[in-house]
C-alpha cells in the first residue's frame, strides 16, 4: 500500500507540478469564485500570454503584482461568465467549433496545416487555442442573450438621433480613442468611494508627469479593455459612451481628457486619431436564401446534404420559392419564398455577405455556414442605390445600439462581479 501512495503522489507530482520532478510545488487554488476555483497554473499561463501580447504591442510591462491583479480579474469575469453560460445550457459542439476555427485560418488566408504551425511557433498548444475559442464563443453567445437581446430602440429614438445630427458631417468622422477606468463598485462603502477618487488623483498625477496613456490602463484601468491598453478602436462620434461625446470633440489628436466623473467611476479618454469618411450612393443586392439550422434532431452533416437535395432540385427546374417555403427554417423570409428583398453592406452577418458578393446574378451557392445555420442563396440582381433615408436610419439605428450596448454590457459585467462570490487563496 506504501509503494501504491508513493507512486501516486509522484504522478500528481508530474501532473500538476513545473518541470522541476518530485521537488515541485504542487499547482494550488489561487482564488474561489462562487462555486468555482482559479488555478495557479491558470493564471500563471495567463500572464505568460498577457505580457507576450503586451510586449507585441509595445506596452511597457507593469509591475508583476500589478499585472497579476488585472489578469486575476480578467480570470474572474470569464469564469463567472463561463459558470453562468453553463447554467444556461449555452454550448459550443465540437463540429460548430471546426468550422469556426476553420473560418479563422480563412481569414488569414492559411492552411489549417500552417495555422497550427503559426501557434506552434508562438508557443499556442492548439488545443488550448480550441478551448480559448470555444469559451469565446460560449460569452459572445451569453452576452447577446444577456444583453444585446433585451436592448429596445424605439422609431422615436431614431427620429431624434437623426435630429441630432447622424447626418451632420462630424457624424461621418471617426475617432480612435483610448480608455482608463477607475470603477466605482455598486452599492460602494464611504471607504470605497474614497479609495477610488484617490486612486483617480494618482492617474491624473501620473498622466500630468507624462506617463503612458496605455501603460497607465494596463497597470491601473479596471475596464474591460485594460490589458488592450485601454484602446476601444475606431468609433463614430455617435457611437462613443454619450459621458465622454462633448470630450473627444473638444480633444485634439494625442490629447487626453481631464478626470470625467460617471455613475460607474472615474474615467480619462485620449484621442489617438481621427478620419473622415463619407458614403453617398450604396451597392445592394437583391437575394433569397434557404436556411437548415442544425438540432438535437439534424446533425450539420445532414443540414448540408439536405441543401444541397434542394440545390439539386432547383437546378432541375423547380421553383426556389416554393422550396423555401417549404423547407427553410428562416420562417420571416421563407413566408415570401426567401426572399430577403434589397440588402445593403453591413447589412448581414459576415459570412452570407462574402458568398453574397461571390455569387453572380441568377446563379446559386453551394452550401455555405453562419452562426445561424447552412444556407444556400441565390442572386436575383445587383443595384446602384440612393438609400439616403434608408442608410441614415439604420446608421442610427446602429449607433443607438452600439451606445446602449456597450453601457449595458459594462453594468451587466459589473453587477455580475460584484454579485459574485470571490475568495483570494493566493492573492496577487
Amino acid at each position: 500500500m506504501k509503494l501504491m501512495v508513493t507512486r501516486i503522489l509522484f504522478s500528481m507530482c508530474l501532473l500538476l507540478g513545473s518541470a522541476g520532478g518530485i521537488g515541485a510545488e504542487l499547482d494550488r487554488i489561487t482564488a474561489v469564485v462562487d462555486d468555482d476555483v482559479i488555478m495557479r497554473s491558470e493564471l500563471d499561463q495567463m500572464m505568460v500570454r498577457v505580457r507576450a501580447e503586451l510586449r507585441e504591442k509595445g506596452a511597457e510591462l507593469p509591475p508583476i503584482a500589478v499585472l497579476e491583479r488585472q489578469v486575476m480579474d480578467r480570470l474572474i469575469r470569464q469564469k463567472l461568465q463561463l459558470d453562468l453560460a453553463a447554467q444556461m445550457g449555452i454550448d459550443v459542439t465540437e463540429e460548430k467549433l471546426d468550422l469556426a476555427i476553420n473560418d479563422i485560418a480563412k481569414n488569414n488566408k492559411v492552411s489549417m496545416e500552417q495555422f497550427k504551425e503559426i501557434l506552434s511557433s508562438q508557443g499556442y498548444d492548439f488545443n488550448q487555442f480550441r478551448e480559448d475559442i470555444r469559451r469565446e464563443i460560449m460569452v459572445a453567445k451569453l452576452r447577446h442573450e444577456e444583453v444585446d437581446r433585451k436592448i429596445q430602440i424605439s422609431d422615436r429614438e431614431i427620429d431624434n438621433e437623426i435630429r441630432n445630427g447622424t447626418d451632420a458631417g462630424e457624424s461621418r468622422d471617426e475617432y480612435h480613442i483610448a480608455h482608463i477606468l477607475i470603477s466605482i463598485p455598486t452599492s460602494a462603502t464611504d471607504a470605497e468611494r474614497t479609495a477610488a477618487a484617490d486612486k483617480a488623483k494618482t492617474v491624473a498625477t501620473r498622466l500630468a508627469d507624462g506617463a503612458d496613456f496605455g501603460d497607465i490602463a494596463v497597470s491601473m484601468s479596471d475596464a474591460t479593455d485594460a490589458l488592450d491598453k485601454g484602446d476601444l478602436g475606431w468609433r463614430k462620434i455617435d457611437e462613443i459612451p454619450s459621458l465622454f461625446t462633448e470630450v473627444v470633440r473638444g480633444l485634439a489628436v494625442n490629447a487626453r481628457s481631464d478626470v470625467i466623473k460617471g455613475p460607474t467611476g472615474y474615467h480619462f479618454v485620449k484621442l489617438l486619431g481621427k478620419r473622415g469618411g463619407k458614403q453617398t450612393m450604396v451597392q445592394q443586392v437583391k437575394v433569397r436564401h434557404i436556411l437548415i439550422m442544425p438540432s438535437q434532431l439534424i446533425d450539420e452533416k445532414t443540414a448540408i446534404s439536405r441543401l444541397r437535395q434542394l440545390l439539386l432540385r432547383v437546378e432541375h427546374g423547380e421553383d426556389f420559392a416554393a422550396l423555401a417555403r417549404t423547407h427553410s427554417d428562416d420562417r420571416g423570409s421563407a413566408l415570401q419564398g426567401g426572399d430577403l428583398g434589397w440588402v445593403s453592406p453591413g447589412q448581414m452577418v459576415p459570412e452570407f455577405e462574402e458568398v453574397m458578393q461571390a455569387t453572380e446574378p441568377g446563379t446559386l451557392s453551394a452550401p455555405f455556414h453562419s452562426e445561424f445555420g447552412w444556407h444556400i442563396l441565390q442572386v436575383i440582381a445587383r443595384r446602384s442605390y440612393d438609400g439616403t433615408r434608408e442608410m441614415l436610419r439604420n446608421k442610427a439605428r446602429e449607433a443607438i445600439m452600439a451606445r446602449k450596448r456597450e453601457e449595458a454590457f459594462q453594468n451587466w459585467q459589473r453587477q455580475l462581479r460584484d454579485d459574485a462570490y470571490v475568495e483570494y487563496r493566493d492573492a496577487p
